[in-house]
């Protein structure tokens, strides 16, 4: 399922709401970023569930001297 209805196509740009392509039948993903809101009543129980802040969690993290590999 799409996080957002409006979809984009990723070969030729093009707009649809499915998650393929109606002009060329290629992969299509969401077109913009999801809504953010400062007062999110639920990013507490998020962070609870992904258990950010602990060593597992920090250490799965990205880091620039890996991506420079």
């Amino acid at each position: 399922m799409a996080r957002t209805l409006l979809q984009k196509c990723t070969a030729c740009g093009s707009y649809g709401l499915s998650e393929t392509c109606g002009e060329c039948g290629g992969k299509a993903e969401a077109a913009g970023p999801l809504k953010f809101s400062p007062e999110d009543a639920r990013a507490n129980l998020r962070r609870k569930l992904k258990k950010v802040g602990t060593k597992e969690w920090t250490d799965s993290l990205p880091s620039p001297e890996a991506d420079s590999e």
